[in-house]
């Protein structure tokens, strides 16, 4: 399943893309926009559970029900992704991204106490974080030389570590969480205004759907299959984990650190895409899972102290980052031509894994506890050595 970057991609990419570009920029600037719509309109949400669950007077399982219009709404843009970036450019994509994650995130922030305008709000940021990333794939493949292209798109995965550092301690602030929604939302509104300005404008044709390339591919499967796994495994953490702290005593008041090591550990697992090169993706990815596992499982420890804790939210930040991005290169090996379609695909995967893991988290919360569900998706997770057979290995 080996499969390099073909000469049908390098001809594809604008001549801009080899003269010497610097690749760091749009690395940067694509972070960006990754960290304020996945960051903030993605994952915020499991930062202020607790808030929100009083607030609205929910159950855990209605918490796990509404984290799932998230997931919905994801799914949404990742589903349109395809056709916008066809029809406009994955430039323009990556900006209307943002500027969608932009407008769900200030319509949470003006919900009051209406639910279903907070529940609108948060899908509404979800079409924007599942625009993106198909988007952003495109972009730097047609943008980037050869050489740092990896390394680009790695590190502009992490951008949902830099948004989860920058929010993590939000909760504190005196304003209360939903003028800090609206908070999030002007901060995307700057970035999209950043991105708008300053993204390089790629040639004629860089549509997605105009490359002639079909969707299926040997090895598909497994991919897809490594995604809903990550997805569903995910959600427990996403969605309970700062509830779940603070079920077993560690102070409300610190959570915020809890979440700030989850993003600042995230940039670690921008290593995985040098170490697949010289290791195999398979190797990686394997190992990735296990620290995953153990990240899950740590946090249904009986009397999780705070720096158990804290190890979990920095095992747990690096996996993540790690996996998403070997995904991502994992794609980009099925689909040389146009990666945009094989993280589609990918990511469609994950959010379909998020909203069954966000539904069943909170069944499990509210019938058996919620350390029966970080128990049951470490055990998953831990599956993943089968891709170590011979025959499911992807180098």
């Amino acid at each position: 399943m080996t499969q390099q970057w073909s000469q049908s991609e390098s001809s594809a990419v604008p001549h801009g893309a080899e003269d010497g570009r610097r690749w760091w920029p749009i690395a940067a600037v694509t972070a960006s926009v990754i960290a304020s719509c996945y960051g903030f309109g993605r994952y915020a949400y499991g930062l202020f559970a607790p808030d929100i669950a009083d607030h609205f007077a929910m159950s855990a399982t209605a918490i796990g029900v509404v984290g799932g219009a998230s997931t919905l709404g994801y799914t949404v843009g990742l589903l349109l992704a395809p056709r916008l970036t066809a029809m406009l450019s994955a430039r323009a994509a990556v900006v209307l991204a943002s500027g969608i994650a932009s407008t769900g995130l200030s319509l949470a922030g003006v919900s009051g106490d209406w639910l279903p305008v907070f529940v609108i709000g948060l899908l509404t940021a979800g079409v924007g974080a599942g625009l993106v990333s198909p988007g952003v794939a495109q972009l730097i493949a047609r943008s980037v030389a050869t050489g740092p292209r990896s390394r680009a798109q790695t590190w502009a995965n992490t951008g949902t570590s830099l948004g989860l550092a920058v929010s993590s301690f939000a909760p504190a602030l005196v304003f209360g969480w939903q003028v800090t929604w609206l908070g999030f939302g002007a901060a995307a509104a700057l970035v999209t205004a950043l991105a708008w300005r300053t993204l390089p404008r790629a040639a004629e044709g860089d549509g997605i759907g105009r490359s002639g390339e079909g969707w299926r591919r040997p090895g598909l499967t497994l991919l897809l299959v490594n995604s809903v796994l990550l997805g569903f495994t995910s959600a427990p953490y996403w969605n309970f984990s700062v509830d779940q702290v603070q079920r077993a005593g560690v102070d409300p008041g610190v959570s915020g650190w809890f979440w700030l090591v989850i993003g600042v550990a995230g940039p670690i697992g921008g290593v995985v895409g040098a170490l697949a090169k010289r290791l195999t993706l398979t190797t990686v990815n394997v190992a990735t899972w296990m620290l995953w596992s153990a990240a899950i499982a740590l946090l249904a420890v009986p009397g999780l102290s705070l720096q158990f804790a804290l190890i979990s939210a920095g095992a747990f930040g690096a996996a993540f980052m790690g996996l998403t991005g070997l995904c991502i290169l994992w794609a980009a090996k099925l689909y040389p031509a146009s990666p945009a379609r094989g993280v589609t695909l990918s990511f469609l995967a994950l959010g379909v894994g998020q909203t069954l893991g966000s539904i069943a988290t909170g069944l499990f919360a509210d019938q058996t506890g919620l350390s029966t569900a970080f128990v049951v998706a470490a055990g998953l997770g831990m599956t993943m050595w089968v891709q170590v057979h011979p025959r499911l290995r992807v180098q």
